[in-house]
């Protein structure tokens, strides 16, 4: 499983970055406010300074929701860095846009998935990633990781190259799921990923192993 984070905030990515465990990056405009990046040059400046910082896939999204639009943002996004995963929104509009990037060998990720007949049109259109929101659909009651395996399910009977980049995760428990119904990536904040890292019994065996190296060693 891929691990990639959902950020735009560099030392959160050059930590992720230097504890070996980064795959990617994922964007949105939403995630460059909060980081105080405004304005088309500044914004595609500090995507620049993340795909400085990253190995590769850094997912940068498009504003625009019609298809020239899109075409021509998406141009201008992938001339950044050839690390540039262009996002694209799950419209009609969207799939066509998907469809002319494949054709020129620029990869997409198709972003806003709520089912499993969007995920089916994104892989047959050529995107390169399709990202279900988990968290989204957990919230008006409907299972998040149901949609997940279907989506495996269904690229996995057609041989879709399209991987599956689970979204909008919240916890730990969704990132194990996740990997445990075969989601080919996850993005989530880098607290989800350490989260990993907790263990009351790593604490309490890490703490005893000290104690007893303190007695041997007489201190």
């Amino acid at each position: 499983m891929k691990f990639f984070i959902d950020t735009a905030n560099l030392a959160e990515i050059r930590e992720a970055y230097d504890m070996g465990i980064l795959d990617g990056v994922t964007t949105n405009p939403s995630l460059m406010a909060k980081e105080g990046i405004s304005g088309d040059a500044n914004v595609k400046a500090h995507y620049k300074a993340i795909c400085n910082i990253v190995d590769d896939k850094v997912s940068a999204e498009v504003i625009a929701t019609d298809y020239e639009g899109m075409i021509r943002e998406g141009k201008e996004l992938a001339k950044i860095d050839d690390k540039i995963v262009v996002k694209i929104p799950m419209i009609k509009e969207g799939i066509k846009a998907i469809k002319y990037f494949h054709s020129e060998g620029i990869r997409t990720n198709c972003t806003l998935v709520f089912s499993s007949g969007q995920a089916l049109l994104a892989a047959k259109a050529g995107a390169s990633y399709v990202s279900p929101f988990i968290g989204r659909l957990d919230d008006i009651s409907y299972d998040g990781l149901e949609l997940i395996a279907q989506i495996v399910h269904i690229y996995n009977n057609y041989g879709y190259e399209t991987e599956v980049l689970a979204a909008s995760i919240r916890h730990t428990m969704h990132l194990i799921k996740c990997a445990e119904l075969g989601a080919d990536v996850v993005t989530c904040p880098l607290k989800v990923i350490t989260g990993l890292l907790k263990h009351p019994l790593t604490d309490s065996g890490l703490a005893q192993f000290l104690a007893d190296h303190a007695k041997a060693a007489g201190k």
